[in-house]
């Protein structure tokens, strides 16, 4: 979804993660043996995406809202939704311009500028870490993503490769009779009789999808 933005996607060549293994950056383990490693990295993508402005696609998904009662679902970190206009967003995986305790994780605070140190910490006295879902933990929001996903008339689903679990699994929870579009330039093989898809990227593809509305 962000691509178009200059935000590259989670996984590029090779399994890694702007030239990084994402077990190194990514995971509570990698937290517990380097956590300034991990703090630059995520500094690194904080001040890259505040040079970033939201794409066609994000602000097409945004416009919907004037017709539409609309959920935006995403698997990334980044902020673009919010700053296109989206009003309703759950972020699955976290989101990068937060913080939250190490100790408490119901202490979570908006990131002053792009810069979160070794020594920064909560109310509590605990050192702050990037408020993302790292590999291992459990997805706080999925309950609330599956509860949009059920009530749905309409499914779009917006530059994913299907494979990374949970969000995956959103599909499944699609009723019946709801309409179902997938929109990728490479589009994964599925099998849904349900699913149109649109093989296309992000914002020529929100284009096509609100023509079809």
């Amino acid at each position: 979804m962000s691509a178009e933005s200059g935000i590259p996607t989670f996984r590029g060549a090779h399994g890694l993660w702007e030239n990084h293994r994402i077990e190194d950056v990514a995971s509570p383990e990698a937290w517990t043996k380097d956590r300034e490693l991990v703090l630059r990295f995520y500094n690194e993508r904080r001040q890259r995406m505040r040079a970033c402005q939201p794409n066609a696609g994000h602000r097409g998904l945004a416009a919907l809202e004037h017709d539409f009662d609309v959920t935006v679902i995403t698997q990334n970190v980044d902020d673009l939704h919010g700053r296109a206009g989206s009003t309703r967003v759950i972020h699955l995986h976290g989101e990068l311009t937060k913080s939250r305790s190490t100790l408490d994780s119901r202490l979570v605070y908006e990131i002053d500028g792009w810069e979160l140190k070794v020594g920064d910490v909560c109310a509590r006295g605990s050192q702050l870490r990037p408020h993302i879902v790292w590999f291992g933990e459990a997805v706080p929001m999925l309950d609330a993503a599956i509860d949009a996903v059920r009530a749905a008339d309409v499914l779009a689903i917006i530059g994913t490769s299907l494979t990374v679990y949970p969000a995956a699994s959103l599909i499944d929870f699609a009723r019946g009779d709801a309409r179902i579009y997938l929109i990728d330039p490479a589009p994964p093989a599925i099998a849904d009789p349900r699913v149109t898809v649109i093989p296309t990227g992000a914002s020529e593809g929100v284009a096509r999808l609100s023509a079809l509305l």
